[in-house]
């Protein structure tokens, strides 16, 4: 499947917010978001730039979304539509699709530094949902079920220093983490304030909705 693979630093400069696919460097003093670093958007008119309108304001929404997560424009757009048959608000329930995709919630757990890198692990067959192997960085989590690593992977170096970091990570109160077995479980469906604070729903069901 197609994927960016250009400069994703530049990415958070253009749309003004920490993507945070770079892992402990997005935290650092070397993050190029820091002011003292790039303190405008990337191009040499940077600085000179119009105001932005209602529909530039609404894709560049939809835009950093897609990037945050890591997701195609096509299944974004599926994730959108399934958000707006289930009951509810649109925007929340899109945000909550997203965030229950199984990439994502290894990410949450800390098995992985990136959302990117949570995927590769994924696709590499690392995983298993419920006691099955699971490849899929789509599939949707759902309550109570279990997300362990695979016995098979266990003894590779990745996961033997793993445990020992995951002490010291912080996950989300709608999971729960065995750190010494390298066990995850989703308690509850993340709500509002587990999403990512500087996300701007609204405008996203805006863009769509024209």
């Amino acid at each position: 499947m197609a994927r960016y693979t250009g400069p994703r630093c530049k990415l958070c400069r253009r749309l003004g917010v920490k993507l945070f696919s770079k892992g402990e460097r997005c935290y650092g003093p070397k993050c190029e978001m820091e002011p003292a670093r790039h303190p405008f958007p990337p191009g040499p008119r940077a600085q000179r730039r119009r105001k932005s309108s209602d529909y530039a304001l609404q894709l560049k929404e939809k835009q950093k979304v897609r990037y945050i997560y890591g997701v195609l424009e096509r299944q974004f757009r599926r994730s959108f539509e399934e958000a707006e048959r289930r009951p509810g608000a649109t925007g929340e329930n899109l945000l909550r699709l997203l965030e229950m995709r199984l990439d994502n919630v290894i990410y949450r757990l800390g098995f992985a530094d990136t959302r990117n890198q949570a995927r590769q692990l994924v696709t590499h067959g690392h995983f298993m949902v419920d006691g099955r192997r699971t490849n899929i960085p789509s599939y949707e989590i759902r309550i109570n079920q279990t997300i362990s690593v695979r016995p098979e992977s266990k003894g590779l170096e990745y996961f033997q220093t793993l445990s020992g970091e995951l002490a010291r990570k912080s996950i989300p109160g709608w999971l729960s983490l065995d750190a010494t077995n390298l066990i995850g479980k989703v308690l509850a469906a993340p709500s509002r304030e587990d999403f990512e604070p500087n996300i701007n729903e609204p405008l996203i069901v805006e863009y769509y909705s024209r």
